[in-house]
């Protein structure tokens, strides 16, 4: 006889529903696979072999961990004393394994212009469309400094390019102090064996890290400063980015300024 909704049981089976209880349980456990095998027995995996001699080169293929930022910086500067060319500090930088921003970059941005020329640029970081073409100041920016060149009587043959950091940072962040001072030998160098005359630092960070100056941007553009590279010292004058001009157009009237400067410096070289 089936309960009326009076009854107890009834009620204990109405709470049982409400929450969530739809399955009845015998009072001892019952092993569901053990039928299934009976049924059709399941096919085991086979035990792995034993380790052969090429364990060594399976070990090696591994990818290493990243070295602590410390030891990166320390591993940076001795990579980048070893190089010769620029030739040769881009296949070292290529190869470097110690900074966290290689592996989520598309490629490497190196360099682009003439390193023979007498005047170079120096950037921040690559950002989305320098990563996919591999080269600086491609993207919205970088046009921008190319008019801005354009109007001093100077083009990509005329000047090198670089960046402090030649990986893209994700989503196109700024890169940290730490990501800075891990590539910071490497530009050092790049500068070093490229020896232009004059030094441009595009941006306040480019300025701070390579010229050491605590100031903004707005108080440091246009003035001159020296950067030592441990042979000879070069003019360097900090400018604002091309990035922040096309935010701020109004400040374009300031790096007009700045670069009828560095056309003068030029000149009387």
């Amino acid at each position: 006889m089936i309960p009326s909704r009076n009854t107890p049981a009834r009620d204990l089976l109405d709470f049982y529903a409400e929450t969530g209880v739809d399955a009845l349980l015998e009072e001892s456990p019952v092993d569901r696979f053990a039928a299934i095998e009976q049924a059709a027995p399941i096919a085991r995996a086979p035990r792995p072999a034993a380790p052969s001699a090429n364990l060594d080169s399976v070990v090696r293929a591994a990818p290493a961990t990243p070295p602590a930022p410390d030891e990166a910086v320390m591993q940076a500067r001795s990579a980048a004393k070893n190089a010769k060319t620029l030739d040769e500090l881009r296949t070292i930088l290529a190869n470097f394994e110690g900074c966290a921003l290689k592996p989520t970059a598309s490629q490497l941005v190196f360099a682009d212009g003439n390193p023979e020329a007498r005047l170079m640029l120096v950037g921040e970081a690559p950002g989305r469309d320098e990563d996919i073409e591999g080269l600086p100041f491609v993207g919205r920016s970088g046009k921008l400094l190319d008019r801005m060149l354009t109007a001093i009587g100077l083009d990509r043959s005329s000047v090198y390019i670089a960046n402090i950091v030649p990986w893209r940072p994700p989503g196109n962040r700024t890169p940290t102090p730490q990501e800075s001072q891990i590539c910071l030998p490497f530009i050092l160098r790049q500068i070093e064996l490229a020896d232009p005359d004059i030094l441009v630092c595009l941006g306040g960070p480019s300025a701070q890290t390579l010229l050491g100056i605590k100031e903004g941007i707005t108080k440091t553009r246009g003035r001159w400063f020296s950067f030592e590279t441990g042979k000879r010292e070069i003019r360097a004058m900090p400018t604002f980015h091309p990035a922040f001009l096309l935010r701020s157009p109004l400040q374009k009237r300031f790096a007009w300024r700045d670069f009828l400067a560095i056309k003068k410096a030029l000149d009387h070289r």
